[in-house]
């Protein structure tokens, strides 16, 4: 007899959510140690370091001063330094996708000095990197959403120009390609399927890993279309994956058959998200109608990370927030790659 889902009947009830953080900017991405640790992509140029006891430590090289101060909400969304995707390297440190710079650097933990690792691909400019993942392998997987500068203009239309990348002993290589907006990616519990989240293409593809780290048997997980654009996900130890739809501003699960559940809704079928998603339809979404949709829980939700010492505490990323929101699962997280080695500083 199937184990019955432990997300059968679980929808997250707004007044359970709890808040931790204060005063960020942008913590799209979230890692969660097992000693409690978080560390908050933020604009500024690094991560917020967001300690056990609530205390916390802006960890950055040279501080952005501007993100929050900035003339006109789009032209920072657009322009400077904007870690996006976060990952931890086996020694600790921070590998990060920097949305801003178009390239992938790794950050020290402890004093923020940092460094390109990648920013070119075959001789051209890399393209908007968006989201690091590390395998067990030690091997480093990079998705870029698209090529052209300014991601608001990918994302108002459907473009075909984002892909998958690998950095291994072979060097940094496209892996798969033809992506609408490749947005986060994250392997199963045997790192089998490789699942690549297409935000403007609204859908979630998924791929099988093989041993060289090639891809194969691409194939749509999940319904065809979320009639909502994706941004980040996780798996639970179930075989769930969650995800978010940002700027519609829900968090959903697919199950392993990849049925859709939506798990928690702040958006209600609003006015600007049924807009932006008509001209989106028609080819002309534009940053304005980007910019009048958000929630109030975590305005623009962009990641789900589970942690707490049972992996059951749900933290949800945005890219508006200046706090994280988070609930309690009723089924743990799959653990990541620092938690299988057992990392706790």
């Amino acid at each position: 007899m199937a184990t019955p889902n432990p997300l059968d009947g679980f929808e997250v009830d707004p007044a359970s959510i709890r808040r931790t953080g204060h005063d960020l900017q942008r913590p799209e991405c979230i890692l969660a140690e097992p000693d409690g640790s978080l560390w908050a992509a933020d604009a500024r140029g690094g991560v917020m370091h967001i300690r056990p006891d609530g205390t916390q430590k802006l960890i950055v090289q040279e501080e952005r001063s501007d993100f929050a101060s900035a003339d006109g909400e789009v032209s920072r969304f657009t322009k400077g330094t904007l870690p996006n995707g976060l990952a931890f390297a086996r020694n600790g440190d921070i590998l990060i996708s920097n949305f801003g710079t178009d390239r992938l650097e790794i950050m020290t933990r402890e004093t923020g000095e940092t460094r390109v690792l990648h920013d070119t691909l075959a001789g051209k400019p890399i393209g908007k990197v968006n989201f690091v993942l590390r395998d067990t392998k030690d091997r480093i997987w990079l998705t870029v959403s698209t090529t052209i500068p300014n991601w608001m203009e990918a994302a108002g239309s459907l473009r075909h120009d984002g892909f998958v990348a690998l950095a291994d002993e072979k060097g940094l290589r496209i892996v798969a390609d033809g992506f609408a907006f490749t947005n986060e990616i994250r392997l199963d519990a045997k790192e089998e399927w490789l699942y690549v989240v297409e935000t403007t293409g609204m859908k979630i593809t998924r791929l099988r890993v093989q041993p060289d780290g090639s891809l194969t048997h691409r194939e749509t997980f999940g319904p065809a279309s979320h009639g909502a654009f994706i941004d980040g996900i996780a798996f639970d130890s179930y075989g769930n994956l969650w995800g978010t739809h940002v700027m519609i501003d829900r968090v959903f699960a697919l199950t392993p058959q990849g049925d859709l559940r939506i798990l928690l809704d702040d958006d209600h079928g609003s006015r600007a998200g049924r807009e932006l998603l008509a001209a989106f339809a028609q080819g002309q979404a534009r940053p304005e109608h980007m910019m009048a949709c958000g929630g109030t829980i975590a305005p623009w939700m962009a990641s789900i990370t589970f942690g707490g010492p049972d992996l059951r505490n749900v933290y949800i990323g945005s890219l508006r927030g200046t706090d994280i929101p988070w609930f309690r699962s009723p089924v743990a997280g799959l653990p990541m790659a620092h938690w299988n080695e057992g990392r706790s500083r």
